[in-house]
């Protein structure tokens, strides 16, 4: 049996019935569970709900004055915001644990060429998330509200709402973790020969024009938020670009590179 032939019938007889695949799910679906509550677990104790809502609210309190805070406008906001932030943080942390129990499930449906780079792809990605998170917290939101605040005029006394806010960043928070996932969309996409590189290249106009405007959709209406959003896709998709070519190399089937070095030979 030639190698070619080994690589058709690697999964050969690997086929699970339909019932068995619910159950494999259930296992996986009950796995994230269980991490998500692990996690939230150890936020709890440390440094617990009070000190993750303390921790989001730092770029806001920095632009208030010392001595006003947030307000709870709704009778029982003080209860389930912290829960919502807790919960949040639980997933956030527990991420790399769910991004694995979801290639556990899809591996055994993979050859070994593409089982080898799905792994460092969901932890790739996993950081990139991570990334864009802390890109919001540690600057987006620092800038947005100064830019913010200096149009409020000073006999206003801006005291926002807790809930409000947490909605907010939360959904920025989610905008820019999926924004920051680009540079997988793109590799992803030359990988399996929807696109070629070259075609990236030339519509590079038209994703700059498209990242500004989904930029201005998910983000509040001020130019730093949008900016701080649309410039960075811009460049990762440029890395995207960068990065396809090398990643189709390398995740590409043994004998996939065996034909082309046979056909550059002959």
């Amino acid at each position: 049996m030639s190698d070619k032939q080994e690589q058709a019938d690697e999964l050969a007889g690997s086929e699970q019935p339909f019932v068995q695949h619910l159950m494999e799910l259930r296992d996986r679906l009950l796995y994230c569970v269980y991490g998500i509550a692990a996690a939230m677990a150890l936020l709890a104790i440390w440094p617990g709900p009070s000190g993750l809502i303390d921790l989001i609210a730092v770029p806001i309190r920095a632009h208030m004055p010392p001595d006003v805070k947030l307000i709870a406008v709704g009778v029982f906001t003080p209860f389930f915001i912290p829960l919502k932030v807790l919960m949040m943080a639980g997933l956030l942390l527990a991420l790399p644990w769910v991004l694995y129990q979801i290639w556990a499930f899809v591996a055994p449906g993979l050859y070994s060429h593409e089982k080898k780079f799905a792994l460092p792809l969901i932890i790739f990605g996993s950081f990139l998330a991570y990334v864009g998170i802390a890109f919001v917290q540690f600057f987006v939101l620092d800038k947005m509200f100064a830019f913010i605040q200096g149009f409020t005029p000073e006999s206003v006394n801006a005291t926002p709402d807790i809930a409000s806010y947490v909605e907010s960043i939360l959904s920025l928070y989610l905008a820019f973790g999926l924004a920051f996932q680009v540079p997988i969309v793109v590799m992803l996409l030359v990988r399996f020969e929807l696109v070629t590189v070259e075609k990236l290249r030339s519509v590079r106009g038209y994703f700059v024009v498209g990242a500004f405007v989904v930029a201005a959709v998910v983000t509040p209406p001020d130019v730093i938020s949008q900016l701080a959003l649309a410039v960075p896709m811009c460049l990762l998709y440029e890395i995207g670009i960068l990065g396809s070519r090398w990643f189709a190399r390398v995740s590409r089937a043994p004998d996939s590179e065996s034909e082309s070095g046979q056909a550059k030979a002959d």
